[in-house]
């Protein structure tokens, strides 16, 4: 995985890991002009791409110690110490960082919602319909302003609504 990093010289890996982290973090990447003796431009991104890769997953995945460490197990020893104390040192910065870029997805919050359960007993195409809706107001605070947003939804969508929701709060769940 990470085996093109020990073309760098071991007392450059400490600084070039921190780089890559200032880079996840939104501060400066790493440049090119800075490594391009060590790495060619494919090699170069390769490198940069799996180290982005090992730090975000390993913090996003809440992996321990061992588990980090068994992920570098082809590279030597040196290598292996200066990205776990790189790591050690920056956690909750990149764990920061990606919380950032994952709430940065959308600004808008659900500030209050209301619903309303109606049987429409019939339609212009059917005279006995029989069929339960659902209306759901919400209440959406983007930019400082809320804006109300109305749905209404059929069964099917409403369970298909509850199971998106569900599979969301998983989501969350696991990254706490």
């Amino acid at each position: 995985m990470l085996l093109l990093l020990e073309k760098l010289p071991a007392d450059q890996a400490l600084k070039f890991l921190h780089q890559v982290v200032d880079g996840i973090c939104g501060r400066a990447y790493c440049r090119y002009q800075d490594y391009g003796s060590v790495w060619n431009l494919t090699e170069w991104m390769e490198v940069l791409e799996e180290t982005t890769t090992y730090f975000k997953t390993t913090v996003g995945k809440n992996l321990s110690d061992e588990e980090a460490v068994q992920q570098l197990n082809e590279l030597s020893s040196n290598y292996q110490e200066a990205i776990t104390k790189c790591l050690k040192g920056r956690e909750e910065e990149i764990r920061h960082a990606l919380v950032e870029s994952i709430s940065a997805i959308s600004s808008a919050q659900l500030q209050d919602f209301d619903w309303q359960l109606k049987l429409a007993l019939s339609s212009d195409k059917i005279s006995m319909l029989q069929m339960p809706l659902l209306n759901l107001d919400l209440d959406v605070k983007e930019n400082g302003e809320i804006k109300p947003v109305s749905v209404e939804m059929n069964k099917e969508e409403l369970q298909n609504l509850i199971n998106a929701l569900e599979a969301a709060n998983k989501v969350v769940l696991q990254l706490k």
